[in-house]
């Protein structure tokens, strides 16, 4: 099962809590309290990048018809498209930027270039994902809706199309995401599924309406001759869009290491729990700067997730706060490259296909799966406390220390099982 009880998971004592949810609420006066002239510079020129891009494409697709325009006007088009869905219109939405207090540059104003509406997007995300991360059952964002990416869920023979059902989401990620969050604003509004004049359905058809238009007929319509040609480059920016944010959004999400919880943990949950509950339950993208920004900065998603309103070009620095909290707690960093992080959320979809009769590891146990639960085993084994101190260090010994030694049971227990099977004993293997 997913933790119940992040305490214990995380082998903090209350008072380790409280003290390291004292020290990223200190991180983040420090932020706020420096906000400034960079950071607003920073957003003003990123909405200039983007337009630039946008008018080059535009243009560029006007000869659309010769393949190096057609290249060109793709790719600044598809740059734009990543761009204003990424940097601008996710975090402009989390209301990073409000307290510049341009009208413009507002959470209540912004309207992405996507067929979901903002409204119905900063009701499911801002509130009940960000509220909710990773609480199996009350964040619909776990999978959302169509994958089972937790052993928690149970299995029903749907999942068994779970991989052609990944393909379909990634290519059509801004449809997927927008039908998510149709469904959030009719369960808020209290209205049938089924009701097709409901309220959310007609704004929902509006945006989307407008989008088709936009892309499907105005556009390429302007471009004359080159119509075709300009529909297929603004047809595939829209997917090479799609593709970048499923991409980033999944290995934020549910590569191992991002860990899942029980409604039981926020039940009973401090703010300075809910910190720790977000650190645990997000995995970063290692990179540079292009990597930065071309994903939003959500390449820093645990820090994204433990200060969702702070300026994104702040993430960096944060991050290095943030590491070093996680060393002084001995708490996992979770982070690896964009591959290894797509392959573990990859394993996890095609792998929870299967009924888990045909899963090796238990449901407290597994790479994408983990609990308290699994620590019991090897103390009761072992005989290791649940915190410990190391005597001559004086260094603590928490979650990090506990997995390191959890591994290294497994592997010893591997061996027992593999020398037992050669009818030698676990010394004369090892030797």
């Amino acid at each position: 099962m997913a933790i119940s009880d992040i305490r214990e998971f995380a082998h903090l004592t209350d008072a380790d809590v409280e003290a390291l949810g004292r020290e990223l609420d200190a991180i983040r006066s420090d932020i706020e309290r420096s906000r400034g002239v960079r950071d607003a510079r920073y957003i003003q020129n990123t909405i200039r990048l983007q337009r630039t891009l946008e008018v080059i494409g535009r243009l560029a697709l006007f000869r659309s018809r010769e393949r190096p325009w057609w290249l060109l006007g793709t790719a600044s088009l598809s740059l734009a498209k990543i761009i204003e869905n990424m940097e601008l219109g996710h975090n402009v939405m989390h209301g990073q930027w409000d307290w510049m207090n341009d009208p413009e540059i507002h959470s209540t104003s912004w309207e992405w270039d996507q067929t979901g509406p903002s409204a119905h997007w900063k009701r499911a995300h801002n509130y009940a994902h960000h509220t909710y991360t990773n609480i199996v059952g009350m964040d619909d964002d776990v999978g959302f809706g169509i994958l089972r990416m937790t052993r928690d869920e149970k299995w029903r023979p749907i999942n068994l199309l779970q991989p052609v059902a990944n393909v379909i989401l990634a290519a059509g990620f801004e449809w997927g995401i927008a039908l998510h969050d149709l469904t959030a604003a009719k369960d808020l509004a209290g209205v049938p599924h089924a009701q097709w004049n409901s309220e959310p359905n007609k704004e929902f058809a509006v945006k989307a309406g407008k989008q088709i238009l936009k892309d499907c007929v105005l556009f390429p319509a302007v471009t004359g001759p080159a119509w075709r040609s300009t529909l297929k480059a603004n047809l595939t920016a829209n997917l090479i869009r799609n593709l970048w944010a499923y991409a980033v959004i999944f290995c934020g999400h549910f590569p191992d290491g991002a860990e899942k919880f029980t409604p039981d943990e926020f039940e009973r949950e401090t703010r300075a729990q809910w910190y720790l509950r977000q650190l645990l339950g997000s995995a970063n993208i290692s990179g540079g700067k292009v990597m930065g920004f071309m994903t939003g900065n959500l390449s820093y998603q645990i820090e994204h997730h433990l200060f969702p309103d702070l300026p994104s070009n702040r993430y960096p620095e944060i991050a290095a706060r943030v590491r070093a909290l996680c060393g002084k707690y001995d708490l996992p960093y979770t982070t690896g490259s964009l591959g290894r992080q797509y392959w573990l959320a990859l394993r996890t979809i095609h792998k929870l296909a299967l009924p888990d009769r045909f899963l090796k590891a238990t449901s407290d146990d597994a790479p994408e799966t983990s609990s308290e639960r699994k620590f019991r085993h090897v103390r009761a084994n072992v005989g290791m406390p649940a915190i410990t101190t190391d005597p001559i260090t004086g260094r603590r010994r928490g979650l990090l220390t506990a997995l390191r030694a959890h591994a290294e049971h497994a592997v010893a227990a591997r061996r027992t099982k593999a020398a037992v099977r050669h009818g030698k004993t676990p010394a004369t293997s090892s030797a």
